[in-house]
């Protein structure tokens, strides 16, 4: 699988003994920088090329994930999420680097450099690589909720706003007809 990584000057230790990791584990990695320690970087163009890529590669049918990672994952997780179609998901532990892939179908995680060890985080980002989607129908359903609001706007209507109005959806409702 190609893995796409990104972080800030707090993880460009971690992603060097991330890199050697992953490379070790068959998977070709690509790493969208730093390239030096440079304590007043900007992470949020290394992260969202990360996420660019994954975008790309998984659109062109090439097994991809991403991996950015900063102080405290964070911002990197919030960059990554401003990239069309990517689904980036906070991780601090095993189960929430499970429920990423299998619940959310997650294609980019951000772990907190300094919030773990490397040993801790490496194995987060292995359960992550190896859990597959659930494919479940609530998850599905789910994501393509996020995905249409992503792409259009689009909402399901709110609940408490069809019994307030006796069942009519407020976005179907006539302002002037009172």
């Amino acid at each position: 699988m190609r893995i796409h990584i990104a972080t800030d000057h707090a993880g460009l230790e971690f992603s060097t003994q991330l890199m050697h990791h992953l490379a070790e584990a068959g998977h070709d990695v690509v790493d969208h920088g730093p390239l030096e320690y440079e304590p007043l970087d900007d992470y949020p163009s290394f992260c969202i090329r990360a996420a660019q890529a994954v975008v790309r590669d998984q659109a062109a049918g090439i097994e991809a994930l991403g991996v950015v990672f900063g102080g405290s994952g964070n911002g990197e997780q919030i960059a990554a999420n401003k990239v069309h179609g990517i689904r980036a998901a906070l991780v601090w532990n095993i189960a929430t680097a499970e429920l990423a892939r299998e619940h959310n179908d997650a294609n980019v995680i951000s772990i907190g450099a300094r919030q773990h060890t490397f040993e801790e985080a490496a194995s987060f980002i292995d359960r992550f690589i190896a859990t597959p989607f659930s494919g479940e129908e609530r998850h599905v359903r789910r994501i393509a909720q996020i995905a249409a609001f992503e792409a259009d706007g689009s909402l399901e209507p709110d609940p408490r706003v069809l019994v307030a109005r006796g069942g009519e959806d407020v976005d179907q409702i006539d302002p002037e007809a009172g």
